[in-house]
């Protein structure tokens, strides 16, 4: 097989502002259809089950699902940072070693967490609090919903590997499909045959299989570098080294901002199930502000990563003033939508008033915060891109989760409302974006990184010699 390199996407080089649009839109358009994908679980139990069903497939169970899968997807995220560096360094041999190594750790960390996540959800729902009345709905998604983890962590990771190399279209694509097949599960497992929650985790379980099989087929038909052979999945072990040093901080962070909030979910249960599905409700509909700081975060990402190994330094800080100037204008106009139209966005979710009530609470105390994010966002991202993992997962545990946290414990007891813990949100992320311009601007992590390219090259220059 002749293995090529095409440069179509021009993140080394031609107009930054244009490359990241067009980068940026098909990652957008994807984790839209992510959303869509996660929302529609919502709409439909809300509108046709319950607010229970409701409570239960959002709430503490997507709470807890973050935390687990957070773990290794926060690792993989190690191998697109690697694979970017590769594919834009030219090191056909290396990508190869890379994409085998990451798929090989999709299987392992997958099945893996499968059992882990069947046997240890209940009683991890019971410790968050979860209502009574809401707690078998809960049982029955997650424990389907891991079933199904495999082919979850497939797609991530395989979607990860094209995103690296600049193919952020084909990821969007497939997504679409699976979306569209999730939401006509979801209609005849729920509307037509009144399965109820179980409904909605089947039909979530059918599209991952879908997904995986998709971006498998896209990685063992190309002609490319990153190109999959099944019979060569495996663990190279200087490859997984040096996958898991930029992973496992990234993985760890993941996992700090799933426990501070699981501690906010906790406390939010205690206020009983309506604020439980107003929180819900909130979730599903912030997180569309978050798909959009997702997308310029993969693309600043990638967009580092590859100039990084093409030794354009130049380009990553000029990309990042420019993906944050994006950034902050999308925050600002979601903040006026939501904050002024969100109660019609609510009610997609459910007609329950006393939900809606509670849900504009929380909306209005948020949305004009958004933009106190963006910093976190993009400049831990381009960091990232560029190899430095471990400050960044220091500062965003620190000024978010152990502050956020050490709130939640001192606060709420003190004001107890809803109003109290919605704020450690707003004061956490300030501080963090003030803690993250500041590493940024000191400099030294970039020259640091580029000290620690030159030696990796040199040592993967020995190693391609033996492989």
């Amino acid at each position: 097989m002749e293995q090529t390199i095409r440069q179509e996407n021009g993140i080394t080089g031609g107009v930054i502002w244009k490359t990241l649009l067009s980068f940026f839109f098909p990652i957008l358009l994807g984790t839209f259809f992510q959303q869509l994908y996660n929302t529609a679980d919502a709409v439909i139990v809300g509108q046709y089950v319950g607010k229970q069903a409701l409570a239960a497939v959002g709430g503490a169970t997507s709470t807890l699902i973050n935390l687990l899968v957070g773990l290794f997807v926060g690792i993989a995220s190690g191998a697109a940072v690697v694979i970017s560096q590769l594919y834009g360094a030219r090191d056909g041999e290396g990508c190869q070693r890379a994409v085998h190594t990451t798929l090989a750790f999709a299987l392992a960390g997958g099945f893996a967490l499968m059992i882990f996540g069947w046997l240890v959800s209940p009683a991890a729902l019971r410790a968050m609090n979860t209502p009574e009345d809401v707690l078998p709905h809960s049982v029955t998604y997650i424990r389907v919903y891991f079933l199904g983890i495999i082919a979850n962590f497939i797609y991530n990771m395989g979607s990860g590997i094209l995103r690296a190399v600049g193919d952020s279209r084909r990821p969007l694509y497939f997504l679409m499909v699976c979306c569209l097949v999730n939401i006509g599960l979801d209609i005849l497992l729920v509307v037509y045959i009144p399965l109820g929650v179980l409904g909605v985790a089947l039909g979530t379980f059918l599209s991952q299989l879908i997904s995986a099989g998709l971006v498998l087929l896209s990685l063992t038909k190309t002609t490319q570098i990153y190109h999959l052979n099944l019979r060569k999945i495996a663990f190279d072990l200087s490859m997984l080294r040096r996958i898991v040093v930029i992973g496992i901080p990234a993985g760890l962070q993941s996992v700090m901002y799933s426990i501070s909030n699981i501690i906010i979910q906790s406390s939010i249960n205690t206020f009983g199930t309506d604020a439980a599905a107003a929180w819900t409700a909130y979730g599903k509909i912030d997180g569309f502000f978050w798909m959009i700081m997702s997308a310029f975060g993969v693309a600043i990402t990638t967009f580092s990563g590859q100039n990084f190994g093409a030794g354009r330094y130049d380009r990553i800080h000029k990309s990042v003033w420019t993906c944050m100037g994006m950034s902050a204008g999308t925050a600002v106009f979601m903040s006026v939508v939501l904050y002024f139209w969100g109660g019609a966005v609510y009610r997609m979710f459910t007609p329950d008033a006393a939900v809606i009530d509670q849900g504009m609470v929380v909306m209005r105390l948020l949305v004009p915060f958004y933009i106190t994010y963006v910093a976190i966002e993009i400049i831990s991202g381009a960091v990232r891109g560029a190899g430095d993992s471990i400050i960044p997962m220091i500062i965003t545990c620190v000024g978010i989760c152990v502050l956020r946290v050490a709130w939640i414990m001192l606060a709420v007891p003190v004001w107890r409302d809803i109003r109290t813990v919605c704020l450690s949100y707003p004061i956490t992320w300030s501080i963090t974006s003030i803690a993250f311009l500041a590493y940024y601007f000191h400099g030294g992590w970039l020259r640091k990184r580029i000290q620690k390219a030159q030696e990796l090259a040199e040592q993967s220059e020995r190693e391609n010699e033996s492989f």
